[in-house]
């Protein structure tokens, strides 16, 4: 997530840009935000999704459709892309360390550990459902990994597949077998705590509930095994090129992806919330796939790149600062410690303003971004990690 993405052709050992992997990467860090804005703002925030989240796909007003087809286009879709794409940063970084000659994964576990250490503090700090925790876990066991033979890792990534499957499709057997899901609500104490209550009552909250709110990471670490070693994959197969073979790979991305995944996150989400793991965990990844596809063909139609393709680079290149100002902005919008608008405006305001929210803050990631790459090469967090890890 912090490294300039950037390819060495083999036979030359000269560099060249790959632009297509910054807009993915600005584009997956928006889209995620499409996501965790519907849990900043929902009734008991980052609790709430646990107890009341996992709500049924309503189509019966027409807000109630806007909103379902946001979650729909973004639940699991963007952070699915993410994982695969910071999978593809750390194979940049092994072919780095390779040209360098030097040992893997060498300095490359003290980057893995600080992100952990950087996401630990987002945890504790601002989200609950931080996800670098789970990368630096992940990045760590993959660069290991990267070491052995190809075959080895296309074993590991297979089976890492097939397991996150079988588990998912165990979980939910048991769900659909199980008692209806309900909306059991949020109790006032929860809701309280994030309309009105203090800071360090909110950080107390979290670490009191670390296990059930560190629960995703869990679930999805097969998963976030396989898109690693896919985006790893991918990379060295050259779908990120700007030429031929990396138009082609892209082309089939796009219609196996789409053509699977948004069946099957459409058909789950209308089914109940007893398919939420369908939905989230398999036709997720399947349809980032197809995004990565369709961004792809976007951008090879471009001939003369606008503010948004401009604006979605520069994010790309901050991923990380983004990432985490985007939450922080979110909780000074939504919950009590701020402006507090997620208790203040009426049920009526809803999805609108949420949506609004969204479309600011990426608006102000985007124009930020591009303001601080003006004056330097990385963003706030990237260059903090870039001094440590120097000493």
């Amino acid at each position: 997530m912090t490294e300039t993405l950037t390819s060495t052709t083999p036979a030359s050992g000269t560099r060249t840009r790959l632009p297509l992997l910054d807009v993915l990467r600005g584009a997956a860090i928006l889209g995620t935000l499409m996501t965790n804005v519907w849990i900043f703002t929902s009734p008991g925030a980052e609790w709430g999704i646990l107890v009341s989240g996992m709500s049924e796909t309503s189509f019966g007003s027409f807000p109630d459709a806007v909103e379902s087809l946001m979650r729909l286009l973004a639940n699991g879709k963007f952070l699915s892309l993410l994982t695969l794409l910071f999978g593809v940063g750390l194979a940049i970084q092994y072919g780095s360390a390779a040209r360098r000659g030097e040992p893997w994964p060498g300095r490359y576990r003290w980057r893995a550990l600080f992100l952990l250490a950087e996401g630990a503090l987002h945890f504790v700090l601002v989200f609950a459902w931080d996800v670098l925790m789970g990368y630096a876990v992940t990045a760590l066991f993959v660069a290991w990994l990267l070491a052995r033979s190809r075959t080895v890792q296309r074993r590991v990534m297979w089976a890492a597949a097939g397991i996150h499957l079988a588990v998912m499709g165990v979980l939910t057997i048991v769900l659909a077998a199980g008692a209806p899901l309900t909306d059991t609500g949020v109790s006032r104490e929860v809701r309280d705590l994030y309309a009105h209550g203090g800071y360090l009552d909110q950080i107390a909250f979290r670490l009191e509930n670390a296990l059930a709110l560190r629960m995703e990471p869990v679930l999805s670490i097969f998963l976030m095994v396989f898109l690693f070693l896919l985006g790893v994959r991918l990379f060295r197969a050259g779908a990120f090129g700007d030429d031929a073979a990396g138009r082609r790979i892209r082309a089939r991305l796009l219609v196996w992806g789409l053509g699977l995944g948004l069946p099957i996150s459409l058909f789950a989400s209308l089914a109940g919330p007893e398919l939420f793991l369908l939905d989230r965990y398999v036709g997720g990844p399947l349809t980032a796939l197809g995004y990565l596809g369709l961004i792809g063909a976007l951008v090879d139609r471009v001939r003369r790149p606008g503010p948004l393709l401009h604006g979605l680079t520069c994010v790309g290149r901050t991923a990380l600062s983004g990432y985490v100002l985007q939450n922080v902005a979110c909780v000074l919008v939504a919950y009590g410690i701020g402006l507090g608008l997620a208790h203040r405006l009426d049920a009526s305001w809803r999805p609108w303003w949420v949506i609004g929210l969204w479309a600011v803050v990426c608006a102000g990631l985007m124009i930020g971004s591009a303001l601080w790459l003006r004056l330097f090469r990385a963003g706030p967090l990237e260059s903090v990690q870039r001094w440590a890890l120097r000493r």
